[in-house]
């Protein structure tokens, strides 16, 4: 059997209890830019995160808070990616538009009933502003590709326009054209009667709608104006000036690395036993750094672990099926079913519930079923999946549909090992050792007290 595929078998596997230290050191090594000589990645720094500017930060928080950018004026970007629930929402898989309320309390308004929940489990936002980013979304749906003249592959090809600074920036902006994020239902609004005639960009698309809202306000057209040297009046505002002033905004709000691990990386103090003796299977014999590699906590890389499924799926609106095979779904390649991306573990602690769709919130009851996800189907209680009542609608045909659940587990490139309690505990101990004192306080600037729009900010 190859190295590699030794080191993949992460927390599981037969081949977990052997000795495979100095092997998995060495696959870390290979996969960070820089490491300690014990293995350890070196720490953050100013260096891997972009320069910001205070102004354009400042803008970016209140686009970032203000309703203005979706469809019927009654959603932001904080509202599925809030503080108090680790730049997440806390629940398994959201309701968007014709939802009302905020985290486990968002209920589906009776005036206006959501169509379905959103497929995938919100992500949380922890670092995204640093550079080592490639790829973004539990797919990988947009990423970075130097041969496009807008330099990212995205799901709109050819029609990607250029201008936004960065990936993050672009990641933004994909959420407004979604009817069931922020765009609203078909005919409700300019916004989502553009996207439905899949006029998504150029003139009167669906983002020069948003950018015409915007530059209407002369608030926000007053700091456009300071804040970039190329825009002279409302009408030079454009969509990617919005993306990438809000990119701004939460690179800084969400930078992480002031945690009790970053501290101990730095030479400053020492983690605690507990702590240390998780760090020592994570980055040993347990093998979860090779996935979850370097300071981000991610190799960037896609990999079935087998989480559980439910809910719509991810599927086009002409589809009539809830599976959700992950980056197949971008890559149209049979070897990348049910896989999807590493995610970060920074601040992982605060940020439940836990996997592409958010089934399990309980991090002892996540990494049980990340080590042996076979057994794990089997011990899910779906009555505990924390998610938005939405009547009429059937969550689980995926979990009940024996053949589907079988493709998912066998694309589980290893064996099921359940973790004895102690290493479970360390592991979870040395997690917790990645909670930032930022994260913990819910960002750098917090919520404004108002935004230009005038319109109601979640809280």
């Amino acid at each position: 059997m190859p190295a590699g595929l030794l080191i993949h078998l992460a927390i599981g596997g037969k081949f977990a209890r052997m000795r495979l230290v100095v092997l998995t050191f060495l696959a870390v090594a290979l996969s960070l830019p820089a490491a300690h000589a014990d293995g350890l990645p070196t720490p953050l720094t100013d260096a891997d995160f972009p320069v910001v500017n205070s102004e354009e930060v400042a803008l970016g928080r209140l686009l970032y808070w203000d309703p203005i950018l979706s469809g019927n004026r009654n959603i932001s970007c904080g509202t599925c990616h809030h503080p108090r629930f680790g730049s997440g929402d806390g629940v398994a898989l959201s309701l968007g538009e014709g939802g009302v309320g905020l985290g486990p309390e968002r209920i589906a308004n009776p005036d206006n009933m959501p169509e379905q929940h959103i497929p995938r489990n919100a992500p949380a936002l922890w670092n995204l502003g640093a550079k080592q980013w490639t790829v973004l979304f539990h797919d990988g749906r947009i990423e970075v590709d130097p041969s496009r003249a807008s330099g990212l592959r995205t799901p709109l090809e050819d029609e990607m326009v250029s201008g936004f600074d960065n990936l993050l920036s672009a990641q933004t902006m994909f959420p407004v054209l979604s009817q069931d994020e922020m765009a609203g239902q078909y005919g409700e609004n300019d916004v989502s009667r553009a996207v439905r005639l899949g006029v998504l960009t150029g003139e009167g698309g669906a983002w020069d709608v948003i950018a015409d809202r915007v530059a209407a306000i002369e608030a926000y057209a007053d700091q456009f104006e300071q804040v970039y040297a190329h825009i002279n009046g409302p009408d030079d505002i454009k969509f990617t000036d919005i993306s990438n002033a809000i990119s701004a905004f939460v690179a800084f709000e969400f930078r992480s690395d002031d945690s009790p691990f970053d501290a101990h990386l730095r030479g400053e103090v020492k983690l605690p036993d507990a702590a240390m003796a998780g760090l020592e299977l994570f980055y040993g014999e347990a093998g979860c750094a090779s996935c979850h590699a370097g300071a981000l906590f991610t190799d960037f890389g896609f990999h079935a672990m087998g989480d559980f499924q439910f809910g719509p799926g991810k599927a086009a609106r002409f589809e009539s099926h809830n599976r959700d095979i992950g980056r197949a779904r971008v890559t149209n390649d049979d070897a990348d079913l049910y896989k999807f991306r590493t995610p970060s573990l920074r601040n992982v602690v605060l940020n439940a519930p836990y996997g592409h769709a958010g089934a399990i919130s309980d991090l002892h009851a996540y990494l049980r079923h990340h080590t042996a996800p076979r057994a794990g189907w089997a011990a899910i209680d779906r009555d505990q999946i924390d998610r938005p009542t939405l009547e009429g609608k059937d969550l689980f045909s995926i979990a009940e549909d024996g053949a589907e659940v079988d493709a998912i587990l066998d694309a589980v490139a290893f064996e099921d090992r359940q973790l004895p309690d102690d290493e479970r505990k360390a592991l979870i101990a040395f997690l917790e050792s990645l909670t930032g004192e930022t994260a913990t306080n819910g960002g750098r600037l917090g919520i404004p007290d108002t935004v230009p729009s005038g319109l109601d900010i979640d809280r």
